[in-house]
């Protein structure tokens, strides 16, 4: 993945008191509770909103929840790694893991929130039936998200992959091409700006709601939330190993993993990003 610019956004945005929550949040003495400050970094869409969502229910426990907002894939971690944020949520456990090993980290997942289904775009040519030979799809260019990327070209019966390849695959284990296809990785947020110059792109579902191509997407191109990519590339929070049992990240969990938050979910996004809890 290319390293790309990142813009902190530290948005405060559960700043309330708790005595406005009634009297269990104050202590038996009659003082102010004490306020607990969880820091998490997210990407915007969706992730920083579903936090800000969740932010009052946490700011009712006594957890005011800090948002640092990243526009890459890299210093999400590279932040939590070196505590300067408490947790993130970003990313899948696939991604996660080739992070560690690439990086000699230990982030750990601790909840999957939600499943955001890969879908082949429209870019010069608006339906995949009677492709043209040389066509050229753009995919996701990190390790994971490629691999994921290939076998939905795969999927859909575009190119075969060499044999017992999962998260690994890159464009060059491509074994057959009937269709002569270029297949051009990009970086992941960049794709919907490629649309005008590629006959095709397959692009994350936060991405395409960030770049606004929802109505470019290909009808029945994309994984399912019945398939098995819908568990494997779940979206989670993650935290540095050791820290799983933070009351923080309790508090958290429990906000998050409510009929209100999936509710939230289902309406904000029309069936691009999933809940999976």
């Amino acid at each position: 993945m290319k390293h790309l610019k990142f813009t902190l956004v530290l948005t405060l945005v559960a700043a309330i008191a708790l005595s406005a929550c009634g009297g269990n949040s104050a202590p038996a003495g009659g003082g102010e509770a004490e306020i607990r400050v969880l820091t998490i970094g997210a990407t915007s869409t969706p992730h920083a909103e579903v936090l800000a969502f969740i932010a009052p229910v946490l700011a009712e426990s006594g957890v005011e929840l800090n948002i640092v907002e990243f526009d890459d894939f890299i210093q999400p971690n590279m932040a939590l790694d070196a505590g300067d944020i408490d947790a993130n949520y970003f990313q899948h456990t696939p991604f996660l893991n080739t992070f560690n090993d690439n990086h000699g980290t230990d982030l750990v997942p601790v909840f999957g929130v939600h499943f955001e289904p890969l879908k082949v775009y429209a870019g010069r040519l608006d339906t995949l039936e009677n492709i043209p030979e040389g066509a050229t799809i753009a995919i996701p260019d990190d390790p994971s998200n490629e691999a994921r990327a290939l076998q939905l070209l795969e999927y859909l019966g575009l190119i075969s992959l060499a044999p017992d390849l999962d998260t690994s695959a890159t464009a060059n284990d491509v074994a057959d091409n009937p269709y002569g296809l270029v297949i051009r990785p990009i970086a992941a947020d960049l794709l919907p700006r490629t649309l005008p110059d590629v006959d095709f792109a397959v692009i994350n579902g936060n991405f395409a709601l960030l770049g606004g191509v929802l109505d470019r997407a290909i009808d029945d191109a994309g994984e399912g939330v019945d398939s098995p990519a819908a568990q494997q590339f779940t979206n989670i929070i993650a935290v540095r190993n050791g820290d799983q049992n933070d009351e923080r990240i309790a508090a958290l969990i429990q906000a998050l993993s409510t009929q209100a938050v999936r509710d939230f979910i289902y309406e904000q996004y029309l069936g691009r990003v999933v809940p999976v809890f």
